[in-house]
């Protein structure tokens, strides 16, 4: 009697536990439809918070079970649910820029730099190996070293040695760090079983099943995250030296005709067109003025514009057409003519007022604003890469230009106008003190916002900053684009922050996964991508059952036909490896890919093998007159040998491919060894207990091996 129940259970047990394991993929499958019902009401509500309400409420009734379903589910791999191969590489060339100290940076380094990028883009070479061969072949016969380029603190093993050392360690950290600050935001994203590993020597493979938001996915792996808070310069003395800019490039055109086209007309080629400053027609007509800075706007007669510019009592404009006048001002100013300008006073009405280069003198207090259609922005930041421009902006000066947000649908049409500013280069404080982040709607302005908490370090720092710099601006920079530059109205304590400016809840998540996985040492760019879509998925899963159907209809329907009841048998035998082996992935968190459905399919036919093994030794010894049982027990027995030597040596083999295949090659490895394992407990253990069953309940007669009758 324990004998039996013994056998039952054998059959039993595995039967329960793929119940049990593979509930949470059925459960998924059907939260993820819920989930689909809502993200498609969330996207077709009104505003923001009725988007983010409806979202709380699948969050409420269904997240915590839908986190659980997803995490032990059977995940598919990409080419089975769709998604994204990406091939990345960290951007070497410029951590070297970073690392060189700024004021030391010339036209000599940059074209080492640029011969370095060059060639590395053909190259696997070390980057660091390219850059110093570049080095030595230009630098050097200048008089260079790289001691004057770069500071190690340590002046005693100050050697370029040394330095080159320090590089290639920086170089590989920086590919290393990138490979895990990826992982954490994949992770963070939700993309379920990535893939992701290190090829050569600055480039990073991904894998992302189920991915579908293409352009997401680019701006979670290739933004930096380099998060900085800086103080805003735009001042008197910043719009002096834009003139500065316009005097010298308008002397360099008018001495050259070559040089005019280089600088102007060729840089234009960059955009379809170069949309100019709203004020310089207004200035040249003297008429009013309507001005528009974050979509409010505000109208100026002459009179107020007077005490702005204070023009000249020549007029050179005075007798000209509209589009004459307009080219003399492009002629003067080429750099500002880009452009729209702005003042603002310290007066409490705080009117904006246009303003025009064609002056002596600009008020030196208040605050002054800066924008530019995004059709131009292309061209400026051409210009701004001129070391002779770059020479005459403000001493610790940059410019850094307003993150560009999603546009809206008259903003396709007409384009966006994006504020830029003046800022201070050294940061007062970095994303490094940040150590929480979370998106929220605003309920003031009903937009989406990134909240930040700070570090005991960070909190006492910020305080700090922002109690020194009371009525001043900080802009709040991640990775060179400004989200937000408050005016500090009082000392902040408690170390939080906020960064706004973000178009829609997506575009707020992604800033805070990023923020929470952190920042990357060095920039990454994708280099390739490749993307499979839901559609060819479905294809493939379909491709993939059918053939597993077909391949174990076809064996059933051998199996019965040749081996009579003991087909039979192996038919339900097979029938519980497959389950078997599903249960194993899904217990272990793996993924089902296409190569994994190959290796299930091979897997049947091995399990097939095994108790066609058996089979035929049992018939052999009824053919020499052995009685059922005992045919049976030596049947069993001299099988045993055969089925382990194939099964071990295919096993050896998919644990090499295991170990050295990648992807793909992986997933068929690992179902090809689970099935082996599975393969051997099923047509031993299973098979003999479903025929010992039969047997123990006196149906000896009836019980076949497919042997003739006579035999």
């Amino acid at each position: 009697m324990k004998s039996k129940i013994g056998k039952i259970a054998l059959i039993v047990i595995p039967i329960i536990a793929a119940i049990f394991a593979l509930y949470p993929t059925y459960n998924y499958s059907q939260l993820e439809s819920k989930r689909a019902d809502y993200l498609h009401r969330a996207n077709q509500a009104g505003n923001s918070a009725d988007s983010l309400a409806i979202m709380n409420e699948f969050k409420k009734n269904y997240g915590q079970e839908y986190q659980s379903a997803k995490e032990n589910s059977l995940q598919l791999g990409l080419d089975l649910k769709g998604g994204m191969y990406v091939t990345m590489e960290v951007d070497v060339v410029k951590l070297l820029r970073e690392t060189a100290q700024k004021e030391a940076i010339d036209d000599t380094f940059d074209r080492v730099l640029e011969a370095t990028e060059k060639e590395s883009q053909t190259s696997d070479e070390s980057v660091v190996d390219i850059f110093s061969r570049k080095f030595n072949e230009i630098a050097k016969p200048e008089g260079k070293s790289l001691i004057s380029y770069f500071d190690l603190g340590d002046i005693s093993n100050a050697s370029e040695e040394a330095i080159l050392d320090e590089l290639t360690k920086n170089a590989d950290g920086a590919i290393n760090q990138a490979q895990e600050v990826i992982r954490q935001r994949i992770d963070k994203y939700g993309v379920s079983e990535p893939n992701i590993q290190k090829q050569g020597s600055r480039r990073i493979l991904l894998e992302l099943p189920g991915v579908t938001d293409e352009s997401q996915i680019r701006s979670l792996l290739e933004t930096t995250a380099r998060l900085e808070f800086k103080l805003v310069r735009s001042n008197a003395e910043l719009v002096q030296s834009f003139q500065k800019i316009d005097a010298m490039l308008a002397s360099k055109s008018s001495k050259s005709p070559a040089a005019a086209a280089t600088t102007i007309t060729d840089t234009a080629n960059v955009t379809e067109q170069v949309v100019p400053a709203p004020e310089a027609t207004a200035e040249l007509k003297s008429t009013d003025t309507t001005a528009k800075n974050n979509d409010v706007a505000s109208t100026t007669d002459t009179n107020k514009k007077e005490e702005v510019t204070k023009a000249d009592t020549s007029n050179p404009y005075e007798g000209l057409s509209e589009k004459a006048a307009q080219n003399l001002y492009s002629s003067k100013h080429p750099f500002t003519r880009m452009f729209a300008t702005f003042w603002v006073g310290d007066t409490k009405d705080g009117q904006m007022q246009p303003v025009s280069y064609d002056i002596n003198s600009f008020p030196q207090q208040g605050n002054y604003y800066f924008r530019i259609h995004e059709d131009s922005l292309a061209k400026l930041k051409i210009m701004l890469k001129d070391s002779k421009v770059k020479s005459l902006l403000p001493f610790d000066t940059e410019l850094a230009f307003q993150a560009k947000s999603e546009a809206s649908d008259a903003e396709k049409i007409t384009g966006q106008f994006l504020d830029f500013y003046g800022l201070k280069s050294e940061p007062e404080l970095t994303g490094d003190v940040i150590v929480d982040a979370g998106k929220n709607v605003d309920p003031t302005s009903n937009s989406w916002v990134v909240n930040m908490s700070m570090n005991s370090d960070g909190s006492d720092k910020w305080a700090s900053i922002t109690g020194a710099n009371v009525g001043k601006r900080i802009a709040i920079v991640l990775d060179g684009n400004v989200y937000s530059a408050p005016n500090v109205n009082a000392k902040i304590s408690g170390g939080s922050s906020q960064i706004s400016g973000m178009a829609n809840a997506k575009e707020a998540s992604l800033l805070e996964i990023v923020l929470k996985a952190g920042a990357l040492k060095a920039p990454v760019k994708i280099i390739e991508e490749k993307v499979v879509g839901a559609s060819l998925g479905d294809d493939s899963i379909s491709s993939g059952i059918n053939s597993t159907l077909f391949a174990f209809g076809l064996v059933i329907l051998f199996m019965i036909f040749y081996y009579s009841r003991a087909g039979l048998v192996a038919d339900i035998s097979l029938l519980i490896n497959i389950m078997v082996i599903f249960t194993i992935l899904a217990s272990l968190g793996g993924t089902l890919s296409l190569p994994g459905i190959a290796g299930i399919v091979l897997t049947l036919g091995m399990a097939v093998d095994a108790n066609i093994l058996i089979f035929e030794r049992v018939r052999e010894e009824l053919n020499k007159g052995r009685s059922l049982r005992s045919a049976i027990d030596e049947g069993f027995s001299k099988a045993m040998s055969a089925i382990f030597d194939s099964n071990i040596t295919t096993f050896m083999t998919g644990l090499i491919l295991y170990y050295v295949g990648t992807g793909l090659i992986r997933g068929f490895a690992l179902t090809l060894m689970i099935g082996i394992l599975s393969t051997l407990f099923t047509a031993i253990m299973v098979s003999r207990s479903l025929i010992e069953l039969q047997l123990s309940d006196g149906k000896n007669s009836s019980f076949s091996f497919g042997q003739s009758k006579n035999s």
